[in-house]
């Protein structure tokens, strides 16, 4: 599955600064890694990404989230966002600060 290479850029801009800064493809996409831990991604041309498990309901009430259902189950802590949820760069930005926020709590790896 191709990945969205303008989101990939735009994602790189918001990530620019962030220590530990990694990509790799998995999930047929695309994944962001900070310090070994996975941020962020490209599904297609959504946004994947890790909110962990408190943000996660919060996360899935805000307009244009669903659940990853990427192997037929939800996967907790983990959503997708469609192209609308993120057309401006702050708020692709916000959605990334918010998985940023959490991965920041998990130790390197």
């Amino acid at each position: 599955m191709a990945y969205d290479e303008g989101l990939a850029e735009r994602i790189r801009e918001v990530l620019d600064d962030c220590a530990g800064l990694a990509e790799k493809k998995m999930f047929g996409g695309l994944a962001f890694m900070v310090r070994g831990n996975m941020c962020c991604g490209i599904v297609g041309e959504e946004l994947m990404l890790r909110v962990g498990p408190q943000g996660y309901e919060d996360a899935l009430s805000m307009p244009h989230a669903r659940k990853m259902d990427f192997t037929g189950r939800p996967m907790k802590g983990m959503i997708y966002v469609a192209p609308e949820g993120f057309e401006s760069d702050e708020g692709l930005k916000e959605w990334i600060d918010q998985a940023l926020a959490f991965v920041n709590t998990l130790p390197g790896k």
